[in-house]
């Protein structure tokens, strides 16, 4: 026998929520491989221009989001075979993880809302020095080869992101310049969409994924806590043991 009662009602929702919180984990690591993977992501990330990459912030969250889903499966697994052994133990270990797993959910949610700007900044900042030498310079630039490459790669984000330009003004000159063959760098389809927007719109997106998985975690690790804590006082004063 084990313990009854109340406490056996909480030693089966404690095992609910640790499945729930397994689940969890699992969606976490699965929606960070896909933000990793993402070709959106990973055409942008993944350019080079004059031995200068984009800025890898994005990349150093996805990663972290990556380990914190495995870890979350691990003590997922932990929690329910705690609490379906009744052990005091695996219990304390647990509660003592879900501890330290949501201090460092809550440092970098205060960290994420300080620079949830950051990403989009430093992306956009990146975009716009490829297409000063892409466009602006092209038309007084002596090195062919330096213009062509900035060209290459500007055109990877203007297919990637369907936009042109950094403005609507920056847009119509780039495709007038493409009309005029003087570049090459628009989508086919001619967009003047700005891609100052698209690429605040990309990320931001996926920050705001990442930030609702991080609020509901929060929630079940909170109601896991307190039922684990219930369930190891109640193992202790069972008679059984």
């Amino acid at each position: 026998m084990g313990v009854e009662g109340c406490t056996k009602c909480i030693k089966y929702m404690l095992f609910f929520f640790n499945f729930i919180f397994w689940l969890a984990g699992g969606v976490i690591l699965g929606v960070a491989l896909w933000l990793r993977h993402d070709p959106q992501t990973s055409n942008l990330l993944g350019v080079e221009f004059e031995g200068a990459q984009p800025p890898n912030t994005f990349y150093i969250s996805v990663h972290i989001l990556i380990g914190v889903g495995a870890v979350m499966m691990v003590v997922g697994f932990l929690g329910c075979y705690g609490a379906i052994q009744e052990s005091q133990c695996l219990l304390g270990t647990f509660f003592a993880c879900l501890v330290i797993l949501f201090a460092c959910e809550v440092a970098a949610g205060i960290w994420g809302f300080m620079h949830k700007d950051t990403v989009s900044k430093e992306m956009t900042n990146f975009y716009d020095s490829v297409y000063d030498k892409a466009t602006v310079q092209s038309l007084t630039e002596t090195d062919k080869e330096k213009t062509k490459a900035a060209a290459s790669v500007l055109k990877i984000f203007h297919e990637t992101l369907n936009c042109c330009g950094k403005g609507v003004g920056s847009g119509v000159f780039s495709l007038i310049t493409d009309k005029l063959g003087l570049t090459d760098v628009c989508p086919s389809k001619g967009v003047s969409i700005n891609c100052h927007s698209r690429i605040n719109e990309l990320f931001s997106d996926k920050i705001y994924l990442i930030g609702i998985a991080a609020l509901v975690v929060a929630v079940i690790m909170i109601f896991e806590m307190i039922f684990s804590m219930v369930l190891c006082c109640g193992i202790r004063n069972s008679p059984v043991y």
